[in-house]
């Protein structure tokens, strides 16, 4: 029984290292020792020269394969608005939204640990770096916000038709809350689609408009389609060794917020509800996200799937998307579908303003029902303290307060261990002999004092939830990225630069081992005091913003056990 508590804890931490280099083999691309990855399909190309990526009219309430017909050569320009948070470029071929920069959130240096040593070692000075703005919609990536139109009755105007642009104003003047750009086709199969992007000052949505306008001598039934294009790739984030979520994910308010894998899209594992009156769908990666978003209630149909193989483009590539089926315009009639276009930082209380759920792009893990409500009391005291390192401090102040009694329980069990360590040892000397004596000796010591063995574990096994879970808070918080505590960290989302605070941790770690009661068996105690070294060494890689709330936590606990030791009389 003397053990056991040591026992449960060094299985905690074997398990724990076996899934942290689990999530690190997932990070960098190889497969996983519980599910290896199936490799990859080869692209097969749809009938014809490339597939064009439009759904086909929708038939049953089901989206169908794409068509393949090649669009021709076309023509485009690229033209570029800007606003105070958005720099957005729009292809007039289709009317594509191509690229879109943040210029509020910029990229920042993340050199490997082994560049950082060794520039350590040798005194040397960073290799100076340039920071430039997020960008989320992009070429590199195929990444791009898609809309045409489709229809039973024929070919209509598509993502891509090119379009001719209205001369206007290009980017957002002082004193001006919003600026539009127009965008036109030319008749196809008798309909013209006109195209209206408003952009407005401090907002990460952009509005577009689909004026479809029947200038044919016969009415026509057109489908809007929405739809966000990008390849698989995944994008750096996350801590080391578990990256954040990237990929597509659909939201109704009866089946929920889903999320898909590109591997589920690869093997036909898309599982979707297809048809609802509501919803939206997104682009997720860490700390970002782009979504195509219609509040207004209206039948909608949702799609998931892999593009057909087309030319000029290496790998493959994914949608996800909603396709509308508006009514019957007649001849010489207007008819006008509005949506919105989300791209920007996943701000938890901003998207919850945009659309019912949109804050579930915001990765929390499994541990959702903590972490949100952990979320919402580090925003409170951020807006009272101003910095999030020390609201990261206050906030496990917060936690050790409110968990007090139960700490405190768990530091005297292993205060009043540490008592009658010397007597155990004793014993175990004198009746190294007599196995089954000595045992009978141990329980009596433990009921003569009153000491229970295992009373040290219950605090700890009630924690963990609220550690992990605090953890996914920290590493999916966008506000928290490029956040400053105080002098050398800079930024709280990514590795102390110099490795102070987890150096400070593994020696606080290594201090917490020596207050605790020894353990009888040697080997078993030297493994207590390799634990910190190794746990420590993996810190040095996650983000200083994790570090800091671990250290505090650490200083804090150390603080109550020396505390509760001394009021116990022992050293």
């Amino acid at each position: 029984m003397t053990d056991i508590r040591r026992t449960v804890l060094w299985v905690v931490f074997t398990m724990s290292l076996v899934l942290l280099w689990d999530g690190w083999q997932k990070h960098n691309g190889h497969p996983s020792m519980f599910s290896p990855a199936a490799p990859k399909p080869a692209v097969t190309a749809a009938s014809g020269p490339a597939g064009n990526g439009v759904p086909a009219a929708t038939a049953g309430g089901t989206v169908q394969a794409p068509t393949a017909v090649a669009p021709a050569a076309a023509p485009s320009e690229k033209i570029t608005i800007r606003t105070d948070v958005l720099t957005v470029t729009v292809d007039t071929l289709g009317g594509d939204i191509v690229r879109a920069e943040l210029p509020k959130y910029l990229t920042a240096p993340d050199p490997t640990v082994t560049d950082q040593l060794l520039q350590m070692v040798r005194w040397k000075k960073p290799d100076p770096f340039t920071p430039e703005p997020v960008v989320l919609f992009n070429a590199a990536q195929h990444y791009r916000a898609q809309t045409g139109l489709v229809s039973a009755q024929g070919v209509l105007p598509t993502h891509h038709t090119p379009m001719t642009a209205v001369e206007g104003a290009r980017e957002l003047a002082a004193g001006q809350d919003e600026v539009k750009l127009r965008l036109e086709s030319a008749e196809v199969g008798g309909v013209k689609l006109v195209k209206t992007f408003t952009f407005k000052r401090g907002a990460y949505t952009v509005g577009v408009s689909h004026e479809i306008v029947n200038a044919g001598t016969a009415p026509v039934t057109p489908q809007v389609y929405l739809q966000l294009v990008r390849d698989g790739s995944t994008v750096t984030g996350g801590a080391a060794f578990t990256p954040s979520f990237t990929g597509p994910a659909v939201y109704n308010d009866t089946a929920k917020f889903k999320t898909i894998t590109f591997e589920d899209i690869d093997k036909n594992k898309v599982d979707i509800q297809k048809q609802a009156d509501d919803g939206w769908v997104s682009m997720i990666q860490h700390y970002f996200a782009s979504a195509w978003l219609v509040n207004e209630p209206g039948k909608r149909e949702f799609f998931v799937r892999k593009l057909p193989g087309q030319l000029g483009v290496q790998g493959d590539t994914y949608a996800t998307g909603m396709v509308f089926t508006l009514p019957t315009v007649a001849p010489g009639a207007t008819a006008t579908q509005n949506a919105t276009l989300f791209a920007g930082p996943q701000e938890e209380n901003h998207l919850k303003t945009l659309a019912p759920g949109l804050e579930r792009v915001k990765d929390y893990g499994m541990l959702t029902i903590l972490a949100e409500p952990l979320f919402w009391l580090l925003d409170k005291l951020h807006n009272l303290i101003g910095n999030w390192g020390w609201t990261i401090v206050a906030l496990v102040v917060l936690l050790k307060i409110a968990l007090y009694w139960l700490n405190a329980s768990a530091y005297k069990s292993m205060a009043k261990m540490k008592a009658v360590a010397p007597r155990i040892n004793e014993m175990k000397e004198r009746l190294k002999d007599k196995p089954q004596e000595m045992q009978q000796e141990m329980m009596k010591i433990y009921r003569e004092e009153k000491v229970n063995p295992i009373g040290g574990c219950l605090p700890i096994f009630l924690q963990m939830p609220i550690f992990m879970a605090l953890y996914w808070v920290l590493l999916s918080t966008v506000e928290m990225r490029q956040a400053p505590w105080i002098w050398w960290i800079t930024d709280l989302s990514v590795r102390d630069p110099y490795f102070i605070l987890p150096l400070l941790m593994m020696a606080t770690s290594l201090f917490q081992v020596w207050l605790n009661p020894p353990a009888a068996d040697p080997m078993q105690q030297k493994m207590m005091w390799f634990m910190p070294i190794a746990f420590g060494v993996m810190f040095f890689v996650f983000p200083a913003g994790l570090v800091l709330y671990w250290l505090t936590n650490n200083i804090l606990s150390i603080a109550q056990q020396w505390m509760i030791n001394k009021q116990m009389g022992v050293n």
